[in-house]
């Protein structure tokens, strides 16, 4: 069996806001690798200098992925161990990264993530909404009618949802979600996590716009929005024929698209029909 000289790419969390969350391990990882590629080699730069690291930096964002990976790959296969970062938090999630790993795992090459820092969990353990099932839509789409397709097209989910926000769109966005979601639906707010004003507002869709729109400090800063999933709907809340018609997609088709073939059929929700489905093959 012959041993691979190739090195190793590091995943390499950083600090969300407060600096005393980098880990030692992340510290000493970025000291030893050759080089690190980083979002924005101005802003890790400066987090670099904080910790005494003074190794290379190449600049890795979306507009240049794709061709500087194949850069990366080749002094990966020479031997060199390497370190991704981001401007703050988990590389790849709603950050650039993606296509450098899956060319890591075409290459044979060794990926290796560290824990630490992310707004996602950060901001899930301190909400107070279920967490044992959740789903991360990353950023919605900027442009209004396109948002607000999104939020339709997840009006029926039962799992908490959560998004990121930039603070220019916040007040838009929570407007489409009353639209969408109604002015009830638990919603909580979370902003600036771990700096000094970090701050949760939390209450409903309405009591939450109307606190952001009442404070103007409360549209700064990094957000991560959680809004409580649906009501789970019952079988007797749905048209029976539209049930039986599932069925009998399923039989060829899969449960996704069975679903979603049945409810327009009927008129119902996809998503409520998909849950009864897959309650029932757990059943």
């Amino acid at each position: 069996m012959s041993i691979s000289t190739h090195g190793t790419l590091f995943i390499v969390p950083t600090p969300i806001g407060n600096l005393s969350d980098m880990t030692e391990r992340a510290i000493q990882v970025l000291r030893d690798v050759a080089a690190i590629a980083a979002e924005d080699t101005r802003h890790s730069g400066q987090l670099l200098q904080h910790f005494g690291i003074k190794a290379e930096l190449i600049a890795l964002h979306e507009h240049n992925e794709r061709n500087k990976s194949q850069l990366l790959i080749q002094r990966l296969q020479a031997g060199e161990s390497l370190a991704l970062i981001s401007d703050a938090g988990t590389p790849l999630i709603s950050d650039p990264g993606y296509v450098l790993v899956q060319q890591c795992r075409a290459a044979n090459i060794r990926v290796s993530a560290l824990p630490g820092a992310c707004a996602i969990t950060t901001a899930l353990s301190a909400a107070g909404l279920p967490t044992d099932r959740f789903t991360f839509e990353g950023f919605l789409p900027a442009k209004p009618q396109q948002r607000r397709a999104k939020l339709k097209e997840l009006a029926g989910e039962v799992r908490t949802l959560v998004f990121y926000e930039s603070p220019h769109r916040i007040t838009h966005t929570l407007a489409d979600l009353r639209t969408v979601f109604g002015d009830d639906r638990p919603l909580v707010m979370a902003r600036e996590l771990t700096k000094q004003f970090e701050t949760y507002l939390h209450g409903s869709i309405a009591a939450v716009e109307e606190q952001v729109l009442a404070d103007s400090n409360q549209q700064r800063g990094e957000i991560v929005l959680m809004l409580g999933g649906a009501e789970p709907a019952a079988a007797d809340d749905l048209n029976p024929q539209a049930l039986a018609t599932l069925q009998l997609l399923r039989k060829e088709l899969p449960l996704k698209k069975a679903a979603a073939l049945a409810a327009e059929i009927h008129g119902v929700r996809k998503n409520a029909l998909y849950q009864l489905a897959l309650e029932a093959d757990q059943a």
